[in-house]
């Protein structure tokens, strides 16, 4: 295998050999940032072999300490790479260098909380009549095959993985490609620790998806832990469901921002454009579709495209950037072929879009746009577009708000711009979504379960509840008498 490979299939400290090569490249610049292994068939078989014998012939599965031990020791060789690791996320996914900071330190404080739960990670007994004892111990599920989509390559990795971990299970990881060179440099400080057991964790960067298709039809593969679009969301669960096995899936969001008539609307403009093009708008919970009470609905729309237009595009590495590039340039082209559609269907087109045209050949800028329109059911109100475009509908009242932000087969997240804490509440528990924000929009902690209702998936990541996406609860029963008796 050429040393000079940006990353390669690994089980632990053991480098696997490569069925072939894929390029990596920066959608800033359409520069060739180097070569990565191709896993192949004989890779993935024995990294599920290597992971179901730890799983089934090792302590791992009740080494709490250990696994806490390893956890924290991740933590620390991961912050001590920040500057390289942040680097490499920005060249391979294009994000600004201070986003990706941002995130492999909101990675680094996930780990760390993880490390804490797996040592406490409980179950619960009674007495359901006198003698007869009932346990129930959270014991973890086995194998887990982790699909790690590319815009926050980092934290959605972590959020899957640390709680795997802590739980006790082993875990097999696919990166996906466009940022498979980055996830070698964040898993190098767990991947390399001496007292990681040979198939604890295991890595398979593949060009394709057939190291996925092969983890979830797998009968030694026992969770399935997937982020990305609701087509590929489904299609794991009908392959996955001749072997039953668990799923924790993240999928799409078509996600609503509701402002009231008493917001303030030139201070939440800035902050509503800055949820709408996060990762360029290529992440599962940017706002989507801002809804605007009629009074105020003029005011924002020309306060929503003034934020949109101002907001500086170009290179990640590039000081004051604060949007990059879409994640390659095929994927800029289906968006802005959709965007265009919009603008032929919508009400109005408020701000259109540009491709940057003086920028590097081969980059993959799109700046925002932004529509109006009043029908909710139209195609382009329904259905995600991963990119930087956004909808303003207005309202009537409250009724009418919550109507038109629950009209859509998604329930991932939303968020409610007003002064009024009784009407945000109000309007928080009408909403059927997974998280709702109250004046801010995309925050997401360690300790704050995700993940969405409806065809926005399945399971929480994030939080104490992620364990169960990896654990099975079993009931241990037992009638013991009662002395005396």
């Amino acid at each position: 295998m050429p040393a000079d490979l940006l990353a390669c299939a690994r089980i632990g400290r053991r480098r696997l050999a490569a069925a072939g090569t894929f390029a990596s490249t920066d959608p800033a610049t359409g520069a060739h940032l180097g070569d990565l292994a191709d896993s192949g068939a004989e890779a993935t078989q024995a990294a599920i072999e290597a992971a179901r014998r730890c799983f089934d012939r090792s302590l791992w599965a009740q080494s709490p300490r250990l696994r806490q031990d390893i956890l924290l020791a991740w933590a620390s060789g991961l912050e001590a790479a920040m500057e390289d690791a942040a680097r490499w996320l920005t060249l391979t996914n294009g994000k600004p260098l201070f986003a990706a900071k941002g995130e492999i330190a909101a990675a680094v404080s996930e780990i760390r909380y993880y490390a804490g739960l797996a040592r406490h990670n409980p179950g619960h007994a009674m007495e359901v009549a006198p003698g007869e004892i009932s346990v129930m111990l959270r014991e973890p599920a086995g194998v887990a095959g982790i699909i790690v989509p590319w815009n926050a390559p980092a934290v959605l990795l972590i959020r899957s993985l640390a709680p795997a971990i802590a739980a006790g299970c082993t875990s097999i990881v696919k990166p996906a490609p466009q940022t498979a060179a980055f996830t070698e440099r964040c898993l190098a400080p767990l991947l390399d620790l001496p007292q990681l057991p040979e198939g604890a964790v295991s890595v398979l960067p593949e060009s394709g998806h057939a190291v996925a298709q092969a983890m979830v039809e797998s009968p030694d593969v026992d969770v399935i832990s997937f982020t990305g679009s609701n087509e590929v969301g489904q299609a794991i669960m009908a392959a996955a469901a001749p072997t039953m096995k668990k799923l924790s899936l993240e999928l799409g969001g078509k996600n609503c921002c509701v402002v009231l008539e008493d917001a303030d609307v030139a201070a939440i403009a800035p902050k509503l454009a800055a949820a709408a093009t996060i990762i360029s708008g290529q992440q599962c919970t940017a706002a989507r579709r801002v809804l605007v009470h009629e009074s105020r609905f003029a005011e924002t729309k020309s306060a929503l495209a003034a934020a949109l237009s101002g907001i500086r595009v170009g290179n990640g590495l590039e000081a004051g950037t604060e949007m990059g590039p879409l994640i390659t340039v095929g994927a800029r082209d289906r968006v802005r072929r959709r965007i265009e559609a919009v603008f032929d269907a919508a009400d109005e087109v408020v701000l259109r879009h540009d491709v940057l045209e003086d920028a590097p050949a081969g980059s993959a800028f799109l700046t925002p746009s932004l529509v109006a329109h009043r029908d909710p059911k139209a195609d382009f109100c329904q259905e995600e577009i991963f990119g930087p475009m956004l909808v303003i509908e207005p309202f009537a009242d409250e009724a009418e708000a919550v109507a038109k932000a629950n009209d859509t087969v998604y329930g991932l997240s939303a968020s409610v711009w007003t002064n009024r804490g009784d009407a945000a509440w109000r309007i928080a528990r009408a909403l059927r979504d997974g998280t709702v924000w109250i004046n801010d929009h995309n925050k997401l902690f360690a300790e704050a379960e995700t993940g969405g209702y409806r065809r926005s998936g399945l399971g929480r990541l994030h939080g104490f509840d992620a364990l169960l996406d990896f654990c099975e609860l079993k009931h241990v029963y037992q009638n013991v008498g009662v002395v005396g008796a």
